[in-house]
């Protein structure tokens, strides 16, 4: 079963940093210092488990631009199992509710640009590289 709360508690947050760690860091190779950022204290951040297990994770925050989406990991033996899907449906909903009317962007690595158009999300612009990794800047349609 697929749960995604917000992490609110200290323990949630360290288990959503300890995903993020083991996707983007060790895995996607990202530099540390670009991964954690003056922006975690201020952000929303979300914590999803499969059966109890700590799996996915995400984080939005409010910029000049409109609301954010970011972060959005699953390890990797949890993929294809809808976490993501159920990560993007809460976030989308609570920043709907929380921050009604703005615009809702991401920065959408290649692989993932159909998952999030799957999603209502559109492509805006060139294609991109931020950390020797490929993105498309999408934004909510809905």
């Amino acid at each position: 079963m697929i749960e995604v709360r917000r992490a609110t508690t200290a323990q949630d947050q360290q288990e959503a940093f300890g995903i993020r760690e083991k996707v983007f860091v060790q895995e996607q190779q990202v530099p540390r210092e670009a991964e954690y950022d003056a922006h975690e204290p201020t952000a929303s951040h979300y914590l999803a488990t499969f059966n109890g297990v700590p799996c996915g994770a995400a984080r939005w925050r409010k910029t000049e631009a409109g609301v954010k989406l970011e972060r959005f990991a699953v390890l990797p033996e949890f993929r294809n199992k809808s976490i993501g899907g159920e990560v993007l449906r809460l976030v989308l909903q609570d920043v709907q509710t929380e921050q009604p009317g703005q615009k809702i962007y991401l920065h959408a690595q290649l692989p993932a640009v159909n998952f999030y158009k799957r999603h209502g999300f559109v492509t805006e612009g060139d294609m991109f590289t931020e950390c020797d990794i490929q993105h498309y800047k999408m934004y909510y349609k809905g």
